[in-house]
């Protein structure tokens, strides 16, 4: 949440008009939520500009971003971030969470949607969006992509053996050669376990 619910919020004296894009701000929030003893904090997104920018601030950032600057600032809060099955690649996001999950300590999490709506289906090249079937099916393939590539590095594939020369162990990283109806991952993932 940046500014708050309502569209008038931001122009309250004491409140931070930028807050939308202020990192301290999701900082000193998810500070709150920990000491607060809460599980988790949640950032929805979307991959479409909503509203009338006008009257308020619709902005956001990349969640995943955002999540890693708050894990610099936070111990033990679960960090959970919306990502399009319908607007991402696997390898790319199977990347970013494997990252998020490294820099917070096996804090990260993520909401799989699939995107509705031919606003966000106009920001990647789609006169509309997909159809419904077709959305889900690709959210599968997608789904199983990414656990492909989260464990093509097994548990104990680094060993980190200086006196060796060894740091990983590469009869323990696997490639995917993932053949799908939407997707051809080679793999292996460049982000071992975390």
């Amino acid at each position: 949440m940046s500014t708050g619910h309502h569209e008038a919020s931001w122009r309250l004296p004491e409140s931070n008009s930028f807050a939308g894009t202020d990192v301290a701000h999701f900082q000193r929030l998810a500070q709150t939520a920990e000491r607060g003893k809460l599980d988790s904090i949640f950032f929805a997104d979307s991959p479409v500009l909503h509203g009338n920018v006008a009257q308020r601030p619709y902005t956001s950032l990349e969640p995943t971003v955002l999540l890693a600057a708050i894990a610099a600032v936070t111990e033990r809060i679960g960090l959970i971030a919306t990502a399009s099955t319908t607007y991402n690649e696997p390898y790319n996001l199977a990347r970013r969470f494997a990252s998020v999950d490294h820099v917070s300590g096996g804090r990260a999490g993520w909401n799989v949607v699939t995107t509705a709506g031919d606003a966000a289906a106009r920001n990647f090249s789609l006169a509309g969006q997909p159809a419904h079937s077709q959305r889900y099916e690709r959210a599968a393939e997608f789904l199983d992509v990414t656990r492909k590539l989260w464990d093509s590095w097994q548990d104990d594939a680094v060993v980190a053996d200086k006196d060796a020369g060894v740091w990983a162990d590469s009869s323990r990283v696997h490639p995917v050669n993932h053949h799908g109806q939407h997707f051809q991952v080679e793999g292996a993932l460049d982000v071992p376990r975390s």
